[in-house]
């Protein structure tokens, strides 16, 4: 199922090549928009537990930044590469020209296994991560957050590092260097929920659209961190019906609902949704072939093939992760009439609510959850409007028209600035 050999860059290229020739942009543009602008590659040495020195491999890939500084996540994960680095990086340049949010798109990885590595490992990793990576990040330049396998803890070690790295006297204006932080570091309220509370928000809006009752609706999930336990929590609290789970551990479903938040309290103990006594344990196949309304893939990128497509008892799917959704599933999709709410657009509250915690640090400020709830929801209701809008105007799924609608943007920038020198 799904491919083996994934290029996920080349598959956001001809997003944009279709996207592109949707909204009739330059093909100057088109042809700046189509590489990153620069490409850090560092190999270091950390000191394990044991005492032996162990390298690892980082990239942090900057793809555009004519409309802010850089923004993106940093990721932990054993199987990451270049080109899926390349490919996330390029996708927050849509994701925050697309919700309208002054930054440009990057993007950060280190090939390495966090399960596998201590707390005292995880912390020397990401401070010599950090010190590599030395000004290539910064508050007004390029400000990493949370991604795959990392979290606050992580952010709040590369803040402490970075700062440690500059004058005294300018070192509490640094905080902004990086957002997704514990809140006594300078987060914010409402940031850990974000992505999460982000595709809800989208479901909401096409259940709407489309007649779809919450209450009693059903949504399977697919991955169980950050981004999918938010969702299913959330959802569940609105009345829908959490009825199968998968993540790296297995996969799980019960027709009559799970205890989301006793599954969530599951996996902060043994690390996985293996386990849980509440629900049913049933193979990948039998997952995606579980009856709902709503699907939310919030895992790694290229979960969804044409064979998954054909298993989906569903009519829509909020991308959560980045690219879950391949285009031979996405075709496979589109012929059966279910509709994929875009990883660009469904995704972006982490993002969004990333800038309310830069905002924030700059000026000095705290936000109450309330201000940060209402400013995401009136954010991502705006964002999913347009893309709705745009996609009937044109005649093409959503995806494409999400794409367009942050193209237009990043070509009217172009048009009215030039190209130095």
């Amino acid at each position: 199922m799904t491919q083996t050999n994934y290029a996920f860059f080349r598959v956001i290229q001809s997003y944009l090549e279709r996207a592109a020739h949707a909204v009739e942009l330059s093909s100057d543009v088109a042809a700046i928009l189509s590489l990153p602008k620069t490409e850090l590659i560092v190999h270091f040495p950390v000191r394990m537990d044991s005492g032996r020195l162990q390298m690892f491999t980082g990239y942090r890939i900057q793809h555009n930044n004519i409309l802010g500084p850089y923004k993106g996540g940093i990721r932990y994960h054993p199987d990451v590469n270049l080109d899926e680095v390349r490919a996330l990086a390029a996708m927050m340049t849509w994701k925050c020209a697309l919700m309208d949010i002054p930054f440009g798109g990057a993007k950060g990885a280190v090939k390495c296994d966090p399960r596998a590595l201590s707390e005292g490992e995880r912390m020397r990793l990401t401070r010599r991560f950090t010190h590599e990576l030395g000004g290539n990040i910064g508050p007004d330049h390029d400000i990493p957050a949370p991604d795959v396998g990392t979290g606050p803890q992580e952010m709040a070690w590369l803040m402490d590092t970075y700062m440690n790295g500059v004058m005294g006297n300018v070192k509490n204006a640094q905080r902004a260097v990086v957002t997704g932080k514990p809140l006594s570091c300078g987060g914010s309220v409402g940031r850990v929920k974000a992505t999460g509370q982000g595709v809800v928000h989208c479901l909401v809006e096409w259940a709407r659209d489309h007649d779809v009752k919450l209450e009693g609706a059903r949504v399977i999930v697919q991955g169980f961190g950050n981004v999918g336990s938010h969702a299913a929590l959330i959802l569940d609290a609105m009345g829908v019906k959490v009825v199968g789970v998968s993540d790296h551990s297995g996969n799980l479903r019960n027709d009559r609902g799970l205890d989301v938040l006793e599954l969530a309290n599951h996996v902060k103990r043994v690390g996985g949704i293996v386990g849980f006594k509440q629900a049913e344990a049933v193979s990948r196949e039998d997952f995606f072939s579980t009856e709902a309304e709503f699907f939310v893939p919030g895992a790694l990128e290229n979960q969804v093939g044409a064979a998954e497509a054909r298993l989906l008892q569903v009519k829509v799917i909020a991308e959560g992760a980045n690219g879950p959704v391949n285009p031979e599933g996405e075709a496979e999709l589109e012929a059966r009439g279910i509709d994929v709410i875009p990883d660009v657009l469904a995704n972006a509250g982490g993002v969004t609510v990333s800038y309310y915690e830069w905002l924030q640090n700059k000026r000095n400020e705290r936000w109450n959850l309330q201000e940060v709830d209402l400013k995401l929801e009136t954010s991502m209701i705006r964002g999913y409007r347009a893309v709705r809008d745009l996609a009937r105007e044109l005649r093409v799924p959503m995806r494409i028209a999400a794409y367009g609608l942050a193209l237009k943007s990043l070509g009217d920038s172009y048009a009215v600035r030039g190209v130095f020198p």
